[in-house]
């Protein structure tokens, strides 16, 4: 701030605070989302704001962005205080949300994107030169070099997520509220997005940042802003920031043995991989083979062919040529009931896309893949079984819910991915293929499903699991397959694992 300007300290202060939320309060039916929260942003400010899944940050942002309305407290921008009753008030004073999954209209060009909805126009009709000229100008501001006559689904999803910020930019955004932004990026493409927030706070943008990657909040926050059970936990400030600092704030543990793992001893072959080949890659083939209470890391660089093998040997992809067999049972291709018949269980990638439905009940999820083996004669729906599977697991994997009838849409990450599971291990598979199985889930969450995948090796199940987080491959598995361009490069075992014995076989 220009300390010429005659002005007293305190009027200073609350100047250079863009955005402040004092004690915001949120309920839903059987939930507290927030009890009295409060935190701010200055302007040029990175604010990161971590917390489990559950913690209430998503229930936050959505009322920063207008999406909902507090019950209680109040939110002040650049000192007047302000009340959103829609996306549109929140974004005329300039606060705008980039979600975690994007929020673009693909068949569409990046010009079109950038000014959707709020295209110049000359008498009614769109003034295309005009709309692309002014996309380049925030185009450049995000370093992303590319034509506004590009269509989004031509771009990656690195520069996809440029795209939507150059779109807030647009809107003359003054706070950008960024929601796990680099979960579905590359590393390359998150160093670059690194660089554009650097590049923004220099701008005098400020940027509320939440992720679960605490190497990140390290790297990039100027500030953090924990919550826990909806509540404030604590602050710390640029020069106290630290992943065990963060944790302690979070979980109100000290997770010193976040990877802890009881010894398997490991049994007979439960899966066995022969010349498979993935629609993928085809010119690779890859053998290999999982035994009984085996934990088995899957790892590679993005795009190193880890979700095609295991959706493959599922068979929700069809295979080119291969045998997967499990125990004496050989699977045909391109068979999922078959799979899950043998004993073979996927969690897959995409939980929201793919693991839940959204708009059914908990309940309802988690006896999914095994009500055809439960439901009445006459194919009627067992709901004592559907009952049961969620008393059952509910319980267990303790899912937060407020009961068997909310629905999964509603949950928080970690809990979702909890539901998915849950609905595998009731038909009890022998082998569970496992794809990034923490992927945008807090740190909590991860070591109750870290917990979970050691209990079931110790009951015998085989596990393959994939994951682009180095420190899980390292820490969870008993060894670890390192795939490149769609051929396994190395089998090390536990002894062997480090980020350098990995590397050295992801990057040939």
């Amino acid at each position: 701030m220009d300390s010429s300007k005659p002005s007293t300290e305190s009027q200073k202060a609350a100047a250079a605070i863009r955005l402040n939320v004092q004690g915001v309060g949120k309920r839903f039916p059987g939930v507290v989302a927030l009890d009295d929260v409060s935190l701010e942003v200055a302007a040029g400010e990175v604010l990161a704001v971590v917390g489990e899944n559950g913690a209430g940050k998503s229930t936050l942002m959505k009322i920063l962005a207008g999406v909902q309305r507090p019950d209680s407290g109040q939110v002040f921008m650049e000192g007047s205080p302000v009340q959103f009753q829609c996306v549109d008030d929140a974004l005329d004073v300039g606060v705008a949300l980039i979600h975690q999954e994007l929020n673009l209209s693909d068949n569409l060009d990046v010009a079109a994107n950038i000014f959707l909805g709020r295209e110049p126009n000359t008498l009614g009709w769109i003034d295309r030169k005009m709309v692309e000229q002014e996309s380049r100008k925030f185009l450049q501001q995000v370093g992303l070099d590319v034509s506004p006559r590009m269509l989004v689904r031509d771009l990656p999803i690195g520069q996809q997520q440029l795209v939507e910020i150059a779109k807030a930019l647009s809107i003359n955004a003054k706070v950008l509220i960024m929601d796990e932004p680099t979960s579905s990026l590359s590393q390359k493409e998150a160093d670059t997005l690194m660089v554009v927030i650097k590049q923004l706070r220099q701008q005098g943008v400020s940027i509320v940042y939440i992720s679960h990657r605490l190497a990140e909040i390290e790297e990039i926050a100027d500030r953090v802003t924990v919550l826990r059970d909806g509540k404030n936990a604590g602050n710390l400030p640029r020069d106290k920031i630290s992943h065990p600092a963060m944790v302690a704030l979070m979980v109100g543990r000290d997770v010193s043995q976040f990877y802890e793992r009881n010894p398997h001893q490991p049994g007979n072959v439960a899966m066995q991989v022969e010349n498979l080949v993935t629609t993928a890659w085809p010119s690779h083939q890859n053998s290999f083979q999982i035994r009984e209470g085996e934990i088995v890391g899957l790892a590679g660089l993005v795009g190193a062919g880890r979700s095609e093998m295991l959706r493959a040997i599922f068979g929700i992809d069809s295979r080119i040529a291969g045998k997967v067999t499990l125990g004496k049972h050989q699977l045909s291709a391109h068979n999922p009931r078959e799979a899950i018949s043998a004993g073979l269980g996927l969690v897959p990638e995409d939980r929201k896309g793919e693991g839940l439905v959204l708009e059914m009940s908990v309940k309802e999820n988690a006896s999914l893949v095994s009500l055809p083996f439960h439901s009445k004669w006459g194919g009627f729906i067992d709901f004592q079984h559907e009952k049961n599977i969620y008393d059952e697991f509910s319980k267990s994997l303790d899912i937060r819910t407020p009961g068997p009838n909310q629905l999964a849409g509603l949950l928080s990450g970690g809990n979702q991915q909890k539901v998915v599971l849950a609905k595998w291990l009731a038909m009890k598979p022998s082998v569970l293929l496992l794809d990034e199985p923490t992927r945008g889930i807090d740190i909590g969450a991860k070591e109750e499903i870290y917990r979970l995948i050691d209990q079931l090796a110790g009951q015998g199940v085989a596990i393959l699991f994939a994951s682009g987080e180095m420190e899980e491959i390292i820490g969870l598995s008993d060894r670890a397959l390192v795939m490149h361009e769609g051929k396994i490069t190395g089998d090390l075992s536990r002894d062997e694992l480090s980020e350098e014995s990995v590397m050295a076989l992801a990057a040939q």
